[in-house]
């Protein structure tokens, strides 16, 4: 299919469409890494040339992709990006199946995006993540996809920024970013979503590791899921203490949540309302759009400068080691040699 009419039907809210659009996001970004990893490994021959063409012709169309959902007029207003992210085992897949209830309830149509982790050995991913929400799999207000993280660190996937822009193009009006399992440093989604919310569940830690800077520190929101449990009250009360350790304009609410029985939806709905409205009254959300898309700029420029400098990558920078070796150069010379190279 033509690719501006596939963006056509997309727009349409076509879910095969969109679909085929988020797989080519994906392809493209694959493409373009196996190139860069073979030009680094130096192989030659049919598959490197393979790859270098899967890479172009998977780029040319990315590219008049992006360009058609672009500039195919601004929605006047843009879609909510909510984040989802915690430990794993904290009922992450299960939260975001009862916020897509909640919103579903509204008349919101919503897009799931479901990153699962990939094997550091064979590459796979189980995508097991939308298993935990078929009960919307036939409603046609709801998009859901998994995304292989594809080596990628920080709980989301390369094409995750992508992604979210075909499926705000596709007219979702909320868009749920559901992060791989994450430790205390892999914070990434904050710099996607305009609300991100971190989702804990009682035993899984003191108040030591609650006090600990890193992902409890861009929450926006806090919920302590499975409060069925023993421990729940003093869950809250050691983020009720953190949170109150740093005088900020906006302070994380904490929301108790049983997800399995859809309990608490309606509180953790009415914070994510309340930020929401926090954003647009102080201009925090423009400030956080405009952040995204400046990574998001920034991300592709890095990407293409790392597929030139892969070119180079062989038998220079082998040359520039052997002379580092022989203290002939050092460290910041050799880099400056090579980052020439590029110019």
């Amino acid at each position: 299919m033509d690719v501006r009419e596939l963006v056509g039907q997309a727009r349409q809210g076509r879910p095969r469409a969109v679909a085929r659009l988020i797989s080519l996001v994906e392809n493209a970004v694959e493409n373009a890494e196996n190139a860069a990893q073979t030009a680094q490994a130096g192989q030659a021959g049919v598959s490197a040339g393979g790859d270098r063409a899967a890479s172009a012709a998977g780029s040319r169309a990315l590219r008049e992709a992006m360009a058609e959902l672009a500039t195919g007029g601004a929605r006047p207003r843009p879609a909510r990006v909510i984040g989802l992210t915690g430990s794993p085992g904290v009922g992450k897949s299960t939260s975001t199946g009862m916020l897509i209830r909640a919103f579903r309830r509204r008349g919101s149509t919503v897009g799931v995006l479901a990153v699962d982790p990939s094997s550091p050995f064979t590459g796979g991913a189980l995508l097991g993540d939308r298993v935990r929400m078929q009960d919307h799999a036939t409603d046609p207000g709801v998009f859901i996809r998994s995304m292989s993280s594809r080596g990628h660190l920080g709980g989301l996937a390369w094409a995750t920024p992508q992604a979210l822009r075909v499926l705000e193009a596709a007219g979702c009006d909320v868009i749920l970013v559901e992060t791989v399992g994450v430790g205390q440093a892999e914070v990434e989604i904050a710099r996607l979503a305009d609300t991100t919310v971190v989702i804990l569940a009682p035993g899984m830690g003191d108040g030591v590791q609650a006090a600990k800077a890193g992902i409890l520190e861009v929450a926006d929101v806090l919920v302590v899921n499975k409060a069925d449990r023993d421990g729940v009250q003093t869950t809250v009360r050691e983020l009720r203490n953190m949170t109150g350790l740093v005088e900020t304009p906006w302070r994380p609410p904490i929301v108790t949540t049983v997800a399995s029985k859809g309990e608490g939806a309606d509180d953790l709905l009415a914070a994510l309302d309340k930020h929401q409205a926090y954003l647009e009254e102080s201009g925090e959300a423009r400030r956080r759009r405009l952040a995204r898309a400046r990574d998001e700029i920034e991300a592709i420029a890095l990407a293409q400068l790392r597929s030139r400098f892969a070119v180079l990558h062989g038998d220079r920078l082998d040359a520039l080691a052997e002379r580092l070796l022989g203290a002939e150069t050092d460290p910041y010379a050799a880099a400056d040699d090579l980052i020439a190279a590029l110019r």
